[in-house]
């Protein structure tokens, strides 16, 4: 480790923390209807597009109309993007004349970027032409994310308001989502990747004659404009092949600052919009700082782990860190700051190799998805997946003291707990399930790239990337075949839909309640103490449910490599 690394990760750190209180706010007057600068302009396209819906911004939804205009609208996008894969030999916009996608494939990739996943069992610039990059995959970037950022405004209303029945309207929420956060910023950041040399064209792909007198196809095409939805809507879906890996997705240390500094900017924001629509910005703070945490921690072990380097290596008289799958242009630091980022939040794009990580390196990445992804976590996601874990936190310590568990006023009771730890749960069972059967299958163990432990992370990464809807891989294992393709995109929307229905139930349940005045036994939900009891909420649930198959992976692959053995 370096002082120079450090102090990126620094910069990198005080640029979020800065952007968390304008953004923040910006978002809640967009929530709220309030006017912003952005009104005169895009008001009349949102009052149309409510008209089209047959819907309008003062009617409110109840939890379940709410969750069924969500799955609708969902399924829809499913069917309809499928379709245009399925379609795509015979579509226009198709320069190098790609062939349809298989129906296998198809279904993951629909299954997978309507999750907001973008697990990507294909190389996209041999794969999909440009209207299947641009009216599919970059549409439902998205509304992807739209979605979850719907989901987290319905749940801070049923916190926020004293009390009701509905929870806001999801074609409202998701409409302002898109008109007003995503696509300006979104416009802003394609025009700043296309100065920085990212492609943004409709052109056919290049063919050039190398030095040594070799053909080389070079593919372009509008690049910059998914690039800048996949970072900012925690996609992670690459245009390209190796993703932000390639010198077109990422050409600089700017632009790689910038792409992180995107992925987390929304998520760490929603906390602060949490705060301002509860009243009371310190309760945002507390939940920004337990995310802070874990965040730190991560980025300590996984740098930590890949300069000290590989001690197979060093044996060999080769000393430094690790830079195998690493770019030279990013090093170590910016590579390992890279990968806690995009698995903290449900992003998955990658500038460098995971599964060429130290067996350490690789076990952080790991852990923050099977966490749940709630260290700031995708854009909305991150927020209703914290606000799971702070039931059961809130719950855990009114047991302790005998009296009846609240957070901010209202009273959590069976039902909610009830449904947090299905949410919870849903996860390490679409993430278990699937590892153990594929670890036993013959044809699904014949598609990992390596024997022993680390073919096993391979296929526990995986799931664990599905399930979570981040997307990354651990690189090695032969995804594109029908056992993959199905199960992982079942994983999918298991991690996705299993999620958002119990959060939007408990919901609908808080906002009914009338909200308590807080009294001298009132536990703080401001402090360092609950900072301190959620994230311990966090890394018990986590080690309860995942640890042990952890162990069977990463972590004897380090004690393997520290003993000097080939694995």
């Amino acid at each position: 480790m370096t002082l120079n690394g450090w102090l990126q990760i620094l910069l990198y750190c005080g640029i979020i923390i800065v952007l968390v209180k304008p953004l923040g706010g910006y978002m809640t007057r967009v929530f709220s209807g309030e006017r912003t600068f952005l009104s005169p302009v895009l008001v009349p396209i949102e009052r149309g597009l409510y008209a089209l819906a047959g819907t309008s911004e003062r009617e409110d939804q109840h939890w379940t109309s709410y969750a069924f205009a969500m799955l609708m609208f969902n399924l829809l996008g499913v069917v309809v993007l499928y379709a245009l894969l399925r379609l795509q030999a015979v579509l226009p916009y198709n320069p190098t004349g790609m062939a349809a996608v298989g129906p296998e494939l198809s279904f993951n990739t629909a299954t997978s970027f309507v999750s907001n996943t973008n697990w990507q069992n294909y190389g996209g610039e041999s794969t999909m032409s440009y209207l299947s990059q641009m009216a599919g995959l970059t549409v439902q970037n998205f509304v992807s994310a739209a979605t979850g950022m719907a989901i987290a405004i319905g749940l801070i209303r049923a916190f926020s308001r004293a009390s009701g029945k509905a929870i806001g309207n999801f074609w409202v929420d998701m409409v302002r989502s898109t008109l007003y956060v995503l696509l300006p910023i979104c416009i802003g950041l394609t025009l700043v990747y296309v100065y920085l040399g990212v492609p943004q064209t409709l052109g056919p792909y290049v063919d050039a004659t190398t030095l040594e007198g070799a053909k080389q196809t070079i593919a372009l095409g509008p690049v910059a404009s998914q690039l800048a939805i996949k970072m900012l809507g925690t996609n992670g879906g690459g245009f390209l092949n190796v993703n932000s890996a390639h010198p077109f997705e990422n050409p600089d240390n700017i632009s790689n600052m910038i792409q992180m500094v995107s992925i987390f900017a929304i998520g760490a924001a929603f906390t602060n919009v949490f705060g301002r629509m509860v009243g009371n910005q310190r309760q945002g703070w507390a939940i920004l700082a337990t995310m802070g945490i874990l965040f730190i921690a991560g980025v300590t072990v996984t740098y930590w782990a890949e300069a000290a380097g590989n001690p197979l290596m060093h044996a060999f008289g080769l000393q430094g860190g690790n830079m195998e799958g690493k770019e030279v242009r990013f090093g170590v630091a910016m590579s390992s700051l890279f990968a806690v980022i995009t698995t903290a939040a449900s992003c998955g794009a990658v500038n460098a190799m995971h599964g060429s990580f130290t067996a350490l390196g690789g076990l952080i990445p790991l852990i923050n998805m099977q966490l749940g992804e709630v260290i700031v976590g995708g854009v909305g996601a991150g927020f209703y997946g914290i606000i799971l874990f702070i039931i059961v936190a809130v719950f855990v310590a009114g047991l302790m003291v005998g009296r009846t568990p609240e957070y901010l006023g209202k009273k959590i009771e069976a039902k909610e707990m009830k449904m947090a730890v299905l949410a919870i749960l849903c996860l390490p069972l679409a993430m278990l399930v699937f590892t153990a059967i594929a670890s036993v299958l013959p044809s699904a163990v014949a598609s990992i790239g390596t024997a022993g432990p680390h073919g096993f992370s391979e296929i526990l990464y995986a799931y664990t990337s599905a399930a979570a809807n981040n997307g990354s891989a651990f690189g090695g294992l032969t995804g594109n075949t029908a056992w993959y393709n199905i199960t992982l995109g079942i994983g999918m929307l298991m991690g996705r839909f299993l999620v958002i229905v119990p959060a939007l139930a408990i919901a609908g349940s808080l906002v009914t309640k009338k909200t308590v005045p807080a009294s001298a036994g009132t536990f703080p939900t401001d402090g360092p103490l609950f900072v301190g009891l959620l994230s311990g909420t966090i890394l018990i649930v986590g080690g309860l449910t995942f640890f042990p198959a952890l162990a069977l992976g990463p972590v004897i692959e380090h004690l393997v490599m520290i003993a000097g053995q080939t694995f």
